[in-house]
């Protein structure tokens, strides 16, 4: 029978999504038999093998029963063992790791897949995500770059920036979700998704409060965010900038070489129905620079964020020394407290 044939022969007696579960089931038999009859060659602790790899890539409803089939195994072959303390001790740990998996099996029945093809989904949806934070394509004279930083040292933060290039405008979202880390982090990629599309669909004097009315009808326990709005004409440099309980943006004006603090009044998103974000307008002239940054580049436990703004347009001043290229980086990595989310945003009109 040629190797074709055979193929087809196998994918007709065991469906294609059952040939891993049948590989380790035959497998565990195999281990089986082996400590059975070789129990001096062969110890116990082998059952581990197919009982990790079963946790990575058996999905929640195979998962289950192939642990009880591993320990069915296990408790067949224990009788044939000379039992003394290190067999004990060997079977607990078996038992007890079985028992965590069986755990684990039941946490992702809730997703739906196996853990690898899961983890894999959850990477790639971050990632998509996240790219919505990459700056477009500018004209020459623009340069725009964004930095994050989370608490934990993750991909996974509470603070993101999302930007979009709209009919000769750049709008850019620096958002702040409630929490730090990884708790804020599934928060913070699906309110990234649904800022992304806000951005892009609504006009600029309309996004914050669409983007209020979203956050109020999460049912989240946490369910609030600051978030600061740039709205940039990239001909003129003519900006708006909203913001929604979040610090305030600085500008340093290229002709006197100062910083100058943009304030700007709303409420925090997701707590106010029918919020009201009044713009601060201006303009961005040759050589002149924007700051937008989240509460984590300013404030620490020892120091409120007026003190904090000042610090980090001092170091801004020292850091950038007129080259913008690379700021964001050298502004996050030297600026903010380790112990929470760090984002921000550099624009630059050269």
């Amino acid at each position: 029978m040629s190797s074709p044939s055979l193929g087809a022969a196998v994918g007709r007696v065991v469906p294609r999504g059952s040939r891993v579960l049948v590989l380790l089931v035959v497998s565990t038999v195999l281990i089986g038999l082996a400590i059975w009859r070789f129990d001096e060659d062969a110890p116990l602790v082998t059952l581990l093998v197919p009982l990790v790899v079963s946790s990575l890539v058996l999905g929640p409803r195979q998962l289950p029963w192939f642990v009880l089939f591993v320990l069915l195994v296990l408790a067949l072959v224990v009788p044939t063992q000379d039992i003394n303390l290190r067999i004990s001790l060997t079977v607990i740990i078996i038992f007890g790791l079985g028992f965590l998996v069986l755990m684990s099996s039941f946490r992702r029945s809730r997703l739906g897949v196996a853990g690898i093809q899961g983890e894999t989904m959850f990477v790639d949806l971050r990632d998509r995500i996240l790219r919505q934070g990459g700056i477009p394509d500018l004209p020459d004279e623009w340069y725009a770059a964004s930095e994050l930083r989370s608490a934990g040292g993750t991909p996974f933060a509470g603070d993101f920036v999302v930007a979009s290039r709209v009919e000769g405008r750049l709008e850019v979202a620096v958002v702040d979700v409630s929490g730090k880390g990884q708790g804020a982090g599934t928060r913070a990629l699906l309110l990234c998704g649904a800022i992304g599309g806000l951005l892009s669909a609504l006009p600029p004097s309309e996004f914050l409060a669409g983007a209020n009315r979203f956050l109020l009808q999460q049912d989240w326990d946490e369910g609030f965010a600051t978030a600061i709005h740039l709205s940039l004409d990239l001909e003129t440099g003519h900006y708006d900038i909203r913001s929604a309980g979040h610090p305030p943006a600085a500008l340093r004006h290229a002709g006197s070489g100062r910083w100058e603090v943009l304030e700007s009044e709303g409420p925090i998103l997701g707590l106010i129905d029918d919020a009201d974000f009044p713009p601060t307008s201006g303009e961005m002239r040759h050589g002149d620079a924007l700051l937008l940054y989240t509460d984590g580049m300013v404030e620490t436990r020892n120091r409120d964020i007026a003190l904090g703004i000042d610090r980090m347009l001092g170091q801004a001043e020292h850091l950038l020394r007129g080259q913008f290229e690379g700021g964001a980086t050298r502004l996050v990595e030297a600026l903010g407290s380790r112990n929470d989310d760090r984002a921000l945003l550099l624009v630059h009109r050269r």
